[in-house]
């Protein structure tokens, strides 16, 4: 889930220009795509087949399915829920072009934050781990579980307060690595504990978060100083630099694609990988795009051709380096003026950057 323009903020403006052991469920490197919800309005699965998707993404709104408190929170039945047919509709298109889907889990109603807005977490995380039981039974075919997206950013998760980059947290900015921790950790138990096959994805920091993602891993600590558990750990390195691995620190506390190493290392050095993974926690870029117009979204783009070559190289990395899980795009068209990402324009004829993510 993304919101526009808060994302700005901590850029500096740039202008122009396998086999690998992984947790139970899962597969070899992929590339994914966020689904319907960001198109507009035409199918995209044969789109996605041509460009060699096999993992769509959807999120999942707590706040919009359960909008009143249900009596029996782990049933998927239960009257309270309003689930809708969208989802359905992706999956079932998505077992047509043999792709899996990851739903992301989001959001909480007032009932269980305390009556503020959507974005604040909720007061039990139990509450958000029965929801995550609910879900993972209405959609049983579903293997993949993120845990929110982009909880280090005040747009999508409350109570935060920002921090400078690379200084140590202090108390109350700790509050919101804590209680995504914790909600996290919740999930994971449930969503295990529902199927074996499930993999659940946390972490979800964006590359210039309100509190860096260097701060946010240091500081996802549980109440017994324990970190949470999860299978694999999300990143949307959003970012103007070159997507080579290594070389100098991007400025700001950001984490770019050419930063991604750097987070690697913090995974191995302040998260316990679960006692069933041989290898080290693998990253999976959920979120990526390069803007080739000006946008509300970000302070830069790139040439329509240095997008295009940026994105080869940001795959073929991926690709090489095992540690990547899959590597997932958020635009399919443009939708001026707000976004110019897309991989198609507005009209649908194809930009620079599509046969790049194809031929990736």
């Amino acid at each position: 889930m993304r919101a526009l323009i808060a994302r700005a903020a901590r850029f500096v403006p740039v202008i122009a220009l396998v086999l690998l052991l992984l947790p139970s469920g899962a597969q070899a490197f992929s590339k994914a795509f966020w689904g319907p919800g960001y198109l507009a309005g035409n199918d995209p699965f044969p789109v996605f087949r041509q460009l060699g998707v096999s993992i769509v993404q959807e999120a999942v709104d707590w706040s919009t399915v359960a909008p009143t408190r249900p009596a029996h929170a782990t049933d998927p039945k239960d009257p309270a829920y309003q689930w809708g047919s969208g989802i359905d509709a992706v999956i079932a298109n998505a077992r047509t072009f043999h792709m899996r889907v990851l739903l992301q889990i989001i959001f909480a109603p007032t009932w269980a934050n305390g009556g503020h807005p959507h974005n604040w977490a909720p007061r039990h995380p139990a509450d958000f781990a029965r929801f995550a039981i609910a879900v993972a039974r209405r959609y049983p075919g579903v293997h993949l579980w993120m845990v929110w997206g982009e909880p280090d950013r005040s747009a999508n998760f409350e109570p935060l307060y920002s921090a400078r980059p690379g200084t140590k947290l202090n108390a109350r900015q700790r509050i919101a690595p804590h209680n995504y921790a914790r909600i996290l950790d919740r999930s994971y138990v449930a969503l295990k504990r529902e199927s074996r096959s499930n993999v659940v994805i946390g972490g979800c920091t964006f590359s210039a978060g309100e509190i860096d993602t260097q701060q946010w891993v240091e500081n996802l600590r549980l109440p017994n100083g324990k970190p949470p558990r999860m299978d694999i750990y999300s990143h949307n390195p959003f970012g103007a630099r070159e997507p080579r691995l290594g070389g100098r620190p991007s400025p700001g506390g950001q984490v770019q694609f050419s930063d991604l190493r750097r987070l690697a290392g913090w995974i191995d050095r302040y998260i316990e990988k679960p006692r069933h993974i041989r290898k080290p926690i693998p990253i999976f870029i959920s979120e990526f795009k390069y803007p080739t117009a000006p946008e509300q979204e970000f302070p830069f783009w790139l040439d329509p051709q240095l997008a295009a070559k940026y994105t080869s190289e940001a795959l073929r990395a991926s690709r090489h380096w095992k540690r990547i899980y899959g590597f997932g795009w958020i635009e399919l068209y443009d939708q001026p003026p707000a976004e110019n990402s897309g991989l198609l324009t507005a009209s649908g004829q194809p930009k620079p950057d599509f046969s790049a993510f194809a031929n990736g």
